[in-house]
């Protein structure tokens, strides 16, 4: 049986989770982060923008996805 295609907040959430997850990396990471997440976005066909959206609004459940339970920064 074929996996349900994901809904456009899932796919949101994911994309937060990566930007987030890589916005905490060393600065070294960037170049790399860039070609992942254009990648990533591409195959979810979202815009940066509304992944930045998203966040804003739900930055405490990504947060806590990526372990960070409560924290700001």
């Amino acid at each position: 049986m074929p996996a349900r295609p994901k809904t456009r907040d899932e796919r949101l959430f994911s994309a937060a989770v990566l930007r987030r997850s890589f916005e905490l990396q060393d600065e070294a990471y960037r170049p790399g982060f860039q070609f992942v997440y254009e990648g990533v976005l591409r195959d979810l066909d979202l815009e940066d923008a509304e992944v930045v959206e998203y966040l804003a609004k739900h930055r405490d459940e990504v947060e806590e996805a990526i372990g960070r339970r409560g924290r700001r920064g």
